[in-house]
């Protein structure tokens, strides 16, 4: 705001202006004193009016003085210069409509605020300098052949990695035998049997189980024309139960990072199915007939 002030004004005959209002204010505030107090000497009274008029002419004297030095100051100040800073937004304080239009007022209050913004930020650029980091990847001078090469996200895998997972996951449990497929492109589709419990379905995107479906062991699996039926669910409630389970335990069970840590840890959850129709249940006792099948909280 100095710098506009500047353009065509002289700052010290305006603080010198600025002193001689303060003291015309106060000369003229001895003479309503003077006229206010009137005649109140004990003298006689022809001494009276002698000493009140000799009095008020001494105020009087004081306020044509103080009106000729502000007067001189204000010659001396000068005029602001014609090319607004604002430009022809200067003439938008001219608008009538200030109630409805109020653009002058709303324009003065962002250019406050941007003035306050970027004090703030040179104050945070001289802290955020101080700080030396080291081992910052952007420090100059870093030689590219010395940075980290990206590593491949896990949605661009290659096919033989995630068929190198799925063949390990298959050598760990025995009990269960899996087929893998792509029929519709490269993501793949599991085709898993649990001893003669039940098959899965599971629909991945590489490594990411997208979605499962459980059919008891005696059901089909595939639609007329040979392909996997991958949308009905099983006829048995009990297996539709376990298909809500699976669902369940890969919304509970997620690790972006690391999805073949999630695809051991769901094969892990479903091999506890092996026994679902020989071992009784743990707190009743008795065998599974049409209750509820085991879930991944007592898993």
């Amino acid at each position: 705001m100095a710098d506009v002030l500047s353009v065509g004004v002289n700052l010290k005959a305006f603080a010198q202006a600025i002193s001689a209002i303060q003291a015309l204010s106060s000369s003229m505030s001895r003479v309503f004193d003077c006229l206010k107090d009137g005649m109140r000497s004990k003298e006689t009274l022809e001494g009276q009016e002698k000493a009140f008029i000799a009095h008020f002419q001494d105020n009087l004297h004081s306020v044509n003085r103080d009106l000729k030095e502000l007067k001189h100051l204000s010659n001396l100040v000068g005029k602001p210069s014609e090319n607004h800073p604002l430009h022809n937004r200067g003439l938008l304080s001219l608008d009538p409509m200030q109630d409805k239009t109020p653009l002058y007022s709303r324009l003065l209050q962002a250019y406050k605020w941007s003035n306050k913004l970027q004090y703030h930020a040179g104050l945070a650029s001289g802290l955020l300098n101080q700080q030396s980091l080291k081992r910052s990847a952007n420090q100059m001078g870093v030689s590219a052949k010395r940075r980290p090469k990206a590593q491949p996200t896990t949605l661009v895998l290659p096919p033989q990695y995630v068929d190198d997972v799925i063949s390990r996951i298959d050598r760990m449990f025995p009990e269960m035998s899996i087929h893998l497929s792509r029929p519709n492109g490269t993501s793949p589709m599991l085709r898993m049997t649990l001893g003669k419990v039940l098959k899965v379905i599971v629909i991945m995107r590489r490594l990411f189980i997208d979605r499962t479906i459980v059919k008891g062991y005696n059901e089909n699996i595939y639609m007329e024309d040979g392909k996997l039926d991958i949308w009905s669910k099983s006829n048995y409630q009990v297996f539709q139960k376990v298909t809500d389970h699976a669902t369940t335990v890969l919304l509970h069970c997620q690790l972006p990072q690391m999805p073949d840590v999630v695809d051991r840890f769901f094969m892990t959850w479903l091999r506890r199915y092996i026994k679902r129709f020989q071992a009784p249940c743990q707190c009743c006792g008795k065998f599974l007939q049409d209750g509820l099948p085991l879930t991944w909280r007592d898993f």
